[in-house]
C-alpha cells in the first residue's frame, strides 16, 4: 500500500478549540486528507475544506487555500484524478472534513450515526456542519456502525465524542516489520493534547470523548501504530506530503 497526504490548506482557530479549555493564543492548524493505493483500489479519506464555503460561513478561521491544495489539484500532485478514486470514507461530516465530497459520486463510507446527525443537527453544531455539498444527488452512501474493515488493511475504529459518529483510521499492513499507520482525525488535534487527554474545544459529548482519546492509545499499542495528528501543524510540517508518500 501507498499512503500519500493531501495538503488542503490550513485554518485559524481558537486555542481553547484546539484544546478545551486551556487559554493560548489562535493558532493556524492544517487540513489534510489521506489516500491509499490498495489492491482493492483507490481509497480517500476525508476531502478537506472548500475555500469558497469557508469564506462565506466561517470567515473568522482565516482560510488560506491556493489551487493546488485543492482535492483536484493534489490527486494530481499523487499521479491521480478524480475519477480514479473508488471508495470516499469521511471520518465525520464537519465542513473541513467533507469540501471536496461533491467531486465524488462514488461509494462513500460514513458512520450511520453520523450521517443521520448531520441531517438534523443539534443547533450548536452548525458551523460544524454548515458545508452541506457533501449530500449530493450522486452520492452512494454505505452507512456503517461498529469497527469496520473497509478494505484489507483498512480499519476504522469508532471514537465518539467530537461527533455522534466520529471515526479514527488504523492503515495496518501486510508486513509486520513496517509500523501501521493510526489516523486519530478529531478525537484530538496534536500530539501535546493527546499526552494531556485534552479533547478539542468543539464536541458533542466530552465523556465520549475522553474514553476515545484512550481507545486511541491502546489501538496504537495494539498495533505498535504510529499516530497521525489532523490539525498539529508541528506534527504536519514533519510528514511526508503529496507527491511523496508512505509504502507500507
Amino acid at each position: 500500500m501507498k499512503v500519500s497526504l493531501l495538503d488542503n490548506g490550513s485554518l485559524v482557530i481558537e486555542h481553547t478549540q484546539l484544546m478545551w479549555n486551556v487559554p493560548g493564543p489562535q493558532v493556524r492548524i492544517p487540513s489534510y486528507a489521506v489516500l491509499v493505493e490498495h489492491d482493492d483500489g483507490l481509497f480517500l479519506f476525508d476531502t478537506g475544506f472548500d475555500l469558497e464555503h469557508t469564506n462565506a460561513i466561517l470567515p473568522f478561521e482565516l482560510p488560506e487555500q491556493t489551487r493546488e491544495q485543492t482535492i483536484p489539484a493534489q490527486l494530481e500532485l499523487a499521479g491521480f484524478s478524480v475519477a480514479d478514486v473508488t471508495t470516499l470514507v469521511n471520518s465525520h461530516l464537519h465542513f473541513d472534513h467533507v469540501g471536496g465530497n461533491k467531486h465524488f459520486a462514488i461509494r462513500n463510507v460514513v458512520h450511520e450515526g453520523e450521517l443521520a446527525q448531520a441531517r438534523n443537527h443539534e443547533p450548536f453544531e452548525y458551523f460544524g456542519y454548515s458545508d452541506k455539498t457533501w449530500d449530493h444527488d450522486g452520492a452512494r452512501f454505505e452507512a456503517v456502525s461498529g469497527d469496520f474493515e473497509v478494505a484489507p488493511g483498512l480499519w476504522l475504529f469508532e471514537t465518539p465524542g467530537h461527533t455522534v459518529g466520529h471515526y479514527s483510521l488504523l492503515v495496518k499492513p501486510g508486513a509486520s516489520d513496517v509500523r501501521p499507520m493510526l489516523f486519530a482525525f478529531d478525537v484530538v488535534y496534536t500530539q501535546p493534547a493527546l499526552e494531556r487527554g485534552v479533547q478539542p474545544g468543539f464536541h458533542i459529548d466530552p465523556r465520549a470523548g475522553v474514553r476515545s482519546i484512550a481507545r486511541v492509545k491502546d489501538v496504537a499499542a495494539e498495533h505498535g501504530a504510529d499516530i497521525y495528528f489532523s490539525h498539529d501543524a508541528d506534527a504536519f510540517a514533519t510528514y511526508k506530503h503529496a507527491p511523496d508518500f508512505y509504502e507500507l
